[in-house]
C-alpha cells in the first residue's frame, strides 16, 4: 500500500472524480473532520533530539502535508518514491527546479514561447553563468538543442500560444543526452495530462490557475521521481523561504474537491467555445488543441485526457480587440485562468509575449456554455460597429 493510500487517500484504479474528492485526506478518526483546519503555527514542541515531521514552520506544516499527498495522488496516482513540495507560487516553484539543478556552466533549454515571465528567468540564469538555448514549443523544435544540456523546460500546452510538443519524444532524447525534463503542467492540469506518466522527471505548475479554480489563491508546486534532485528542490524552498502560507494551502486543498467537476465543465465549454468561433471572418489563428483541425491536436491526443479550459485567438487590430473586451457582460477583463469566472485579456498589453496586438487569450469559466457563448458572439458583432 502507498504512503496516500494508508493516509486515507485513493490508490490507482479510480476516477479522476472520486480520486480528487479523497485525495489528501488524513486517516478517518472519531470525531475528527475529514479535512482538518489550516495549522498555523511558527514553531511546534520539539523537547530533546529533533526528530519527527515538524519542527519548524519555514521547513513543514501538516496542513502542506495533507495537500502535498493530494496532489502527488492526482499527478502520479498509485506510484511509490514520489515526493511533492508545494510553493508560494507558481514562479517560486519554477525558479524552485532551475535554480536547484543549475549551476554556472551548464546549460539549459527553455521555450521562447512560454509564460511571459520566462524571459526574466533567463536574464536571471544568465546571469549566473548558465546558458540558455530556447526554441518554439511545436514542432518539438526543442529536439535540436538538447546537446551536452543538464535541464529541458517543456512547457505543454504553451502560455499564451496553445502550442503543443511531445512529451515523452522529447523526454526519451533529453534523458539519452543525459539531461533531466521538467515538464510545465499548469494548463492541461493534472486531470489533463500526467508528466511523469510520460517519463519527466518533475511536473510543476501554478496551483493559482485550474488546480484551485476560484482566483484566490497563489500556488505553486513540484512533484518529482528523483530523490536527490527533490532534496536539492526542497533545499531551495527552505533556503529562499518561498512556503505557501497554511490558509493558502488549506484553501487550495479544498478547491481541488471539485476539479473534475470544474475542469470537466469548462473544458467542454472551452470546445463549444471555440467551434462557435470557426465561423467568424474577423478572427484568425484560433488555437484550441481539443479541435480536430488545430495543429496540435494529434500530438495533444496522444498525450492529454483533457485539452484545458484556454482558447486563444486574434482580432484585426488592438482597437477592436478592446472593444470586444469591453462589450463582455460575462467575463472579466483580468489576468490569469482557469476559474470558475470566464476571463479574457489582450495579451500584448503585458509586452512579455510574442503576439500581435489583436491576440486575447480566452479562460472560459463554469457559466452555461450557451449564454457564455451568446456573449462572446454579441461582443464581437457590436465591436465591429
Amino acid at each position: 500500500m502507498s504512503d496516500s493510500a494508508a493516509d486515507g487517500g485513493v490508490g490507482d484504479g479510480t476516477g479522476d472524480g472520486t480520486r480528487a474528492v479523497r485525495a489528501g485526506l488524513p486517516e478517518s478518526v472519531k470525531y475528527e473532520p475529514t479535512l482538518p483546519g489550516p495549522v498555523f503555527a511558527a514553531h511546534f514542541h520539539l523537547p530533546g533530539e529533533v526528530a519527527g515531521p515538524y519542527s519548524y514552520g519555514r521547513d513543514d506544516n501538516p496542513t502542506w502535508t495533507h495537500l502535498e499527498r493530494a496532489i502527488g495522488e492526482l499527478e502520479a496516482p498509485g506510484r511509490e518514491g514520489v515526493e511533492t513540495l508545494a510553493f508560494a507560487s507558481g514562479m517560486a516553484a519554477i525558479s524552485a527546479v532551475l535554480f536547484s539543478q543549475l549551476r554556472a556552466g551548464d546549460t539549459v533549454v527553455l521555450p521562447n514561447d512560454g509564460y511571459q515571465v520566462l524571459p526574466l528567468v533567463r536574464a536571471q540564469l544568465e546571469a549566473y553563468g548558465i546558458e540558455v538555448r530556447t526554441a518554439p514549443t511545436g514542432g518539438d523544435a526543442q529536439l535540436d538543442l538538447l546537446d551536452g544540456a543538464k535541464l529541458l523546460w517543456i512547457e505543454t500546452p504553451s502560455n499564451p500560444g496553445l502550442d503543443v510538443c511531445d512529451i515523452r519524444r522529447l523526454v526519451e532524447a533529453a534523458h539519452a543526452r543525459g539531461a533531466l525534463v521538467a515538464v510545465d503542467n499548469t494548463l492541461a492540469t493534472p486531470l489533463g495530462q500526467r508528466p511523469l506518466e510520460l517519463g519527466a522527471d518533475f511536473s510543476v505548475a501554478s496551483g493559482t490557475k485550474q488546480l484551485t479554480g476560484h482566483g484566490d489563491v497563489l500556488l505553486g508546486y513540484v512533484v518529482g521521481t528523483d530523490a536527490s534532485a527533490m532534496t536539492a528542490v526542497r533545499r531551495w524552498r527552505k533556503v529562499v523561504g518561498a512556503i505557501p502560507g497554511p490558509m493558502e494551502a488549506w484553501l487550495a486543498h479544498r478547491s481541488i474537491a471539485t476539479l473534475q467537476l470544474r475542469v470537466d465543465r469548462q473544458d467542454a465549454t472551452a470546445l463549444i467555445l471555440a467551434e462557435a468561433l470557426r465561423g467568424r471572418d474577423e478572427i484568425t489563428g484560433l488555437r484550441y488543441p481539443g479541435l480536430p483541425d488545430d495543429p496540435s491536436h494529434k500530438v495533444a491526443s496522444r498525450q492529454m485526457r483533457r485539452y484545458g479550459c484556454v482558447v486563444s485567438f486574434t482580432l484585426p487590430t488592438r482597437a477592436r480587440a478592446e472593444r470586444f473586451l469591453d462589450a463582455l457582460r460575462l467575463v472579466d477583463d483580468a489576468t490569469s485562468f482557469g476559474g470558475v469566472r470566464s476571463t479574457a485579456e489582450r495579451r500584448g498589453r503585458w509586452g512579455g509575449d510574442a503576439v500581435p496586438e489583436g491576440f486575447v487569450r480566452f479562460s472560459v469559466g463554469a457559466e452555461d456554455p450557451e449564454d457564455l457563448v451568446a456573449d462572446v458572439l454579441r461582443a464581437l458583432d457590436e465591436s465591429a460597429r
